[in-house]
């Protein structure tokens, strides 16, 4: 779902209470967030090895996962498509080949273009 409106019409502020009213509820800011940020990274561990750290696709599983400022995204929204159409987060990095479940509903909010409504 998308929430459209000018800025200052509480959009932010319905999806952070969404997101703590839904039981596996996230939020995000899409102006600092990354493709790792939403689906998963790859990181060394404290012993060396390599090791997947969730994002937030992944932590919403089977809750909703709310991303403000979806407009700001820019081309990591093209990371959201495989979770909304597979409900899986594939990932091929440091050797290691998985399909994670990322079964959750998106709530998005953006304002419009030139961060105004223009009925013409």
């Amino acid at each position: 779902v998308l929430l459209l409106g000018d800025p200052g019409l509480g959009k932010s502020e319905l999806l952070r209470a969404l997101a703590r009213l839904s039981p596996r509820g996230v939020y995000v800011s899409g102006n600092s967030s990354s493709v790792a940020g939403l689906t998963a990274s790859v990181v060394r561990d404290s012993s060396g090895e390599f090791a997947l750290e969730a994002g937030a696709l992944i932590l919403a599983d089977s809750g909703l996962c709310c991303i403000d400022e979806f407009d700001k995204m820019g081309a990591d929204q093209s990371a959201l498509l495989e979770a909304m159409e597979q409900q899986t987060v594939s990932i091929a990095k440091a050797g290691i080949v998985c399909s994670l479940n990322a079964r959750c509903s998106i709530l998005a909010s953006a304002n419009p273009k030139d961060s105004s409504y223009d009925p013409k």
